[in-house]
Protein backbone atom coordinates (compact mmCIF):
# COMPACT_ATOMS: atom_id res chain seq x y z
CA UNK A 1 0.00 0.00 0.00
CA UNK A 2 3.07 2.47 0.50
CA UNK A 3 4.87 1.82 -3.01
CA UNK A 4 0.85 3.00 -4.42
CA UNK A 5 1.15 6.12 -2.46
CA UNK A 6 4.57 7.09 -3.31
CA UNK A 7 3.43 6.13 -6.97
CA UNK A 8 0.47 8.46 -7.41
CA UNK A 9 1.77 11.66 -5.96
CA UNK A 10 5.40 11.09 -8.56
CA UNK A 11 3.14 10.11 -11.56
CA UNK A 12 0.89 13.30 -11.17
CA UNK A 13 4.23 15.69 -11.37
CA UNK A 14 5.36 14.00 -14.41
CA UNK A 15 1.58 14.76 -15.59
CA UNK A 16 2.49 18.63 -14.77
CA UNK A 17 5.98 19.11 -15.94
CA UNK A 18 4.72 18.37 -19.31
CA UNK A 19 3.20 21.80 -19.95
CA UNK A 20 1.59 23.33 -23.75
CA UNK A 21 4.48 24.82 -25.68
CA UNK A 22 3.27 27.66 -27.98
CA UNK A 23 5.54 28.77 -30.85
CA UNK A 24 5.50 32.57 -30.91
CA UNK A 25 6.22 34.94 -33.47
CA UNK A 26 5.97 38.65 -34.24
CA UNK A 27 2.84 40.23 -34.05
CA UNK A 28 2.87 41.47 -37.65
CA UNK A 29 3.83 37.75 -38.92
CA UNK A 30 1.19 36.54 -41.12
CA UNK A 31 2.81 32.64 -41.89
CA UNK A 32 1.33 29.99 -41.36
CA UNK A 33 3.24 27.37 -39.62
CA UNK A 34 2.98 23.50 -39.15
CA UNK A 35 4.88 21.29 -36.77
CA UNK A 36 7.13 20.29 -40.17
CA UNK A 37 7.56 24.13 -40.68
CA UNK A 38 8.71 24.62 -37.17
CA UNK A 39 11.41 21.44 -36.89
CA UNK A 40 12.57 22.78 -40.54
CA UNK A 41 13.19 26.02 -38.96
CA UNK A 42 14.73 24.79 -35.68
CA UNK A 43 17.25 22.11 -37.26
CA UNK A 44 18.51 24.61 -39.42
CA UNK A 45 16.73 22.59 -42.85
CA UNK A 46 14.59 26.19 -43.16
CA UNK A 47 15.71 29.18 -43.21
CA UNK A 48 12.79 31.23 -44.61
CA UNK A 49 9.10 31.32 -43.11
CA UNK A 50 6.69 29.42 -45.41
CA UNK A 51 5.37 33.44 -46.94
CA UNK A 52 9.35 33.25 -47.98
CA UNK A 53 10.44 35.92 -45.33
CA UNK A 54 13.47 35.27 -43.04
CA UNK A 55 12.93 33.58 -39.93
CA UNK A 56 15.50 33.72 -36.73
CA UNK A 57 14.71 30.91 -34.57
CA UNK A 58 15.83 31.21 -30.65
CA UNK A 59 15.70 28.24 -28.52
CA UNK A 60 15.60 28.62 -24.80
CA UNK A 61 18.86 27.41 -22.90
CA UNK A 62 19.33 23.94 -22.07
CA UNK A 63 18.42 24.37 -18.04
CA UNK A 64 15.25 25.90 -18.79
CA UNK A 65 12.49 22.89 -18.85
CA UNK A 66 10.38 24.28 -21.75
CA UNK A 67 13.37 23.32 -23.70
CA UNK A 68 13.12 19.70 -23.41
CA UNK A 69 9.28 19.79 -23.97
CA UNK A 70 10.14 22.08 -27.42
CA UNK A 71 12.83 19.57 -28.49
CA UNK A 72 10.69 16.04 -27.64
CA UNK A 73 7.48 18.03 -28.58
CA UNK A 74 8.23 20.11 -32.27
CA UNK A 75 11.71 18.54 -32.94
CA UNK A 76 11.01 14.52 -31.87
CA UNK A 77 14.13 14.08 -30.28
CA UNK A 78 15.49 14.42 -26.81
CA UNK A 79 17.83 17.39 -26.08
CA UNK A 80 20.84 15.24 -25.95
CA UNK A 81 19.87 14.26 -28.99
CA UNK A 82 19.51 17.88 -30.19
CA UNK A 83 22.60 18.70 -28.88
CA UNK A 84 24.39 15.90 -30.54
CA UNK A 85 22.97 16.92 -34.13
CA UNK A 86 24.13 20.76 -33.34
CA UNK A 87 27.32 19.84 -32.81
CA UNK A 88 28.15 17.48 -35.79
CA UNK A 89 26.77 20.14 -37.82
CA UNK A 90 29.23 22.90 -36.39
CA UNK A 91 31.64 20.27 -36.90
CA UNK A 92 31.20 20.00 -40.24
CA UNK A 93 30.60 23.34 -41.04
CA UNK A 94 26.95 22.85 -41.81
CA UNK A 95 25.26 24.87 -40.04
CA UNK A 96 24.49 27.09 -36.58
CA UNK A 97 22.29 26.29 -33.41
CA UNK A 98 19.83 28.83 -33.22
CA UNK A 99 20.60 31.90 -30.71
CA UNK A 100 19.77 30.52 -27.14
CA UNK A 101 18.32 32.49 -24.57
CA UNK A 102 18.62 32.39 -20.74
CA UNK A 103 14.62 32.34 -20.05
CA UNK A 104 11.60 32.86 -21.13
CA UNK A 105 10.89 36.20 -20.66
CA UNK A 106 14.34 36.97 -22.97
CA UNK A 107 12.43 35.15 -25.81
CA UNK A 108 9.68 37.17 -25.59
CA UNK A 109 11.31 40.26 -25.81
CA UNK A 110 13.40 39.04 -28.49
CA UNK A 111 10.24 37.94 -30.66
CA UNK A 112 8.41 41.04 -29.90
CA UNK A 113 10.99 43.41 -30.85
CA UNK A 114 12.33 41.52 -34.13
CA UNK A 115 9.49 40.31 -36.91
CA UNK A 116 11.40 37.73 -38.26
CA UNK A 117 12.09 36.11 -35.15
CA UNK A 118 10.32 32.75 -33.89
CA UNK A 119 10.77 30.94 -30.31
CA UNK A 120 8.97 28.98 -27.95
CA UNK A 121 8.09 29.66 -24.14
CA UNK A 122 5.44 27.93 -22.31
CA UNK A 123 1.71 28.62 -22.98
CA UNK A 124 1.14 29.88 -19.71
CA UNK A 125 3.97 32.50 -20.09
CA UNK A 126 2.51 33.98 -23.59
CA UNK A 127 1.56 37.59 -23.32
CA UNK A 128 0.19 40.24 -25.67
CA UNK A 129 3.44 40.99 -27.24
CA UNK A 130 4.03 38.54 -29.28
CA UNK A 131 1.48 35.71 -32.30
CA UNK A 132 0.95 32.26 -31.25
CA UNK A 133 1.55 30.52 -34.45
CA UNK A 134 0.88 26.97 -32.97
CA UNK A 135 0.31 25.25 -29.79
CA UNK A 136 2.46 21.76 -28.83
CA UNK A 137 0.14 20.09 -26.46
Amino acid sequence: MLKKLILIPALALSFMAAANVAVIVHPSNAATLSQDDINKLFTGRAKTFTDGKAAEPVNLAEAVAVRADFDQKALGRSSSQMKAYWSKLVFTGKGTPPKELASEQEVLDAVAKNPAAIGYVSAAAVTGSVKVALTLN
